[in-house]
């Protein structure tokens, strides 16, 4: 893994969200399943680090 990765976001109600700069303002993210969900696609997990602004 790259030595000080970027998080890019594009999520405009994500209070983390850096709307200019398109990147997430935190430091990490958790990123968990969708329980249910087996479709092998992005669909599949979500970041758990969202909070509406």
């Amino acid at each position: 893994m790259e030595k000080d990765q970027k998080i890019n976001c594009t999520v405009s109600s994500c209070k983390y969200n850096n709307h200019q700069a398109q990147k997430c303002s935190l430091q990490s993210i958790i990123v968990t399943p969708v329980e249910g969900v087996t479709t092998q696609n992005p669909d599949e997990s979500m970041c758990s680090s969202y909070d509406n602004e």
